[in-house]
């Protein structure tokens, strides 16, 4: 096949046509993706929109971003105020038994100090009835040899039966201890 060259020197034959064809195809989509890129610079409210469609997309993944860190925050905080507070239970607590442990202590000391005082005043009291019982047997025996006959019937029963002197003699100085007792205490 031979080529026919036209009045501009270009080939006009079937090869050439299909090549020239060809050509005009590309330098079209190219015109066209070139007006495409044109259009799209000077649509600035296109632009803008899209502009303004993707600051929203970034300023809600950060507020979901945000809001997940507050959370992560707040519950790092309820854990360390439950933990604070849990220390600050158990050390209430354990004070708590402390004071406990040593008011049980100084009850028992108070006790074992109250038992040993009335165990005292018991062994004073018995002491003191015996001297008393002494005293008044000796001054029952003076008084019956030189009493005259009506007082040595009660002198000589106080001396035969000393119980009931005794008896006597005992809530006296029972009385006499709890008088002292309360000046004592009321210093």
């Amino acid at each position: 096949m031979t080529d026919r060259k036209g009045s501009d020197g270009t080939a006009t034959g079937a090869g050439g046509t299909a090549d020239l064809r060809r050509q005009i195809a590309e330098t079209r989509s190219q015109l066209g993706r070139t007006v495409e890129e044109l259009a799209a610079k000077t649509d600035i409210r296109g632009r803008a929109r899209a502009r303004a469609a993707d600051l929203r997309d970034r300023a809600g993944a950060m507020t979901v971003q945000l809001r997940s860190t507050a959370a992560q925050a707040t519950h790092t905080v309820q854990d360390k105020a439950k933990g604070a507070g849990h220390a600050v239970q158990d050390r209430a607590k354990d004070a708590g038994h402390a004071v406990q442990d040593k008011a049980k202590e100084t009850g028992h000391t108070l006790q074992d100090k109250a038992k040993e005082t009335g165990h005292t005043l018991q062994d004073r009291t018995t002491h003191a009835g015996h001297d008393l019982q002494e005293r008044a047997s000796r001054a029952g025996h003076t008084v019956e040899q030189h009493a005259p006959g009506p007082l040595r019937a009660p002198v000589g029963f106080a001396t035969r039966h000393p119980g009931p002197v005794l008896l006597v003699a005992a809530g006296a100085t029972l009385v006499a201890v709890a008088v002292l007792t309360r000046r004592r205490a009321g210093r």
